[in-house]
């Protein structure tokens, strides 16, 4: 698999190859509020903790609604929300089919909740592993500029996405995409504000902002759909 200049020193400012190669989990501390929370009826999350997988779509996030016990788990195509024990307490096959018509255009369940969080964090959270996933068709539009072809065994926001990063230091800068399960207008810049570095020297972006794109992809100053703060990151091998 050829890897383009801009990917690999985007892989190289977020840890380097090996690092990625050999973390198995990624596990993280995140508080998320917004204008999409409040549309969707949604509680923010407030140091909310991630449990992914790097190789797989799988992610689990505690807790996924009000109760503090219930966490809601994306494995693969599918979700399920489990109590404090891992048991199963309700489940939904291929829920993006549910998306298109009906109450979740006004209001979202724990389980939609569920799915939309936990593949737009995979998403986030495992770059740069994506920039090394042979699946997904990379090409480099221009220095700092990356699009990706995703294929449809992959959940996330739409198939095809920009991803800028600044030129020297290799740092994503903007990822832009239309949450097609929010609406097919619901085209978004989301903007790493912050990086950080966790106890390991690990750099990763700690603060993002969401909000509408122009047509010309600069992001505009508001609404503000989700705000994301990463209070800890940590890369887990088995």
């Amino acid at each position: 698999m050829q890897i383009s200049k801009t990917a690999e020193k985007a892989i190289a400012a977020y840890g380097g190859r090996s690092v990625w190669e050999n973390a198995n989990f990624v596990d993280a501390d995140v508080s998320v509020s917004g204008l999409a929370f409040i549309l969707k009826w949604r509680p923010f999350f407030r140091h909310a903790l991630l449990r992914q997988e790097v190789r797989v779509p799988v992610s689990r996030l505690t807790p996924i609604g009000r109760e503090p016990g219930i966490s809601g788990v994306l494995d693969r195509a599918d979700v399920r929300l489990e109590d404090a024990q891992g048991r199963t307490i309700a489940e939904r096959r291929q829920p993006r089919e549910c998306f298109t018509v009906g109450r979740r255009l006004f209001w979202w369940d724990d389980l939609d909740m569920a799915y939309f969080s936990n593949y737009a964090f995979w998403n986030y959270f495992t770059l740069p592993a994506l920039l090394m996933r042979e699946e997904i068709l990379w090409s480099e539009l221009r220095p700092g500029m990356l699009q990706a072809r995703f294929p449809e065994t992959i959940p996330t926001h739409n198939r095809i996405q920009q991803f800028r990063f600044d030129v020297d230091s290799g740092c994503l800068i903007q990822h832009d995409y239309t949450a097609e399960i929010i609406s097919p207008l619901a085209t978004a810049a989301n903007v790493v504000v912050q990086h950080s570095r966790n106890v390991d020297g690990l750099l990763f972006p700690s603060v993002r902002r969401v909000t509408p794109r122009s047509p010309d992809g600069k992001p505009l100053p508001f609404p503000v759909l989700i705000h994301i703060e990463v209070h800890d990151f940590r890369l887990k091998s088995r």
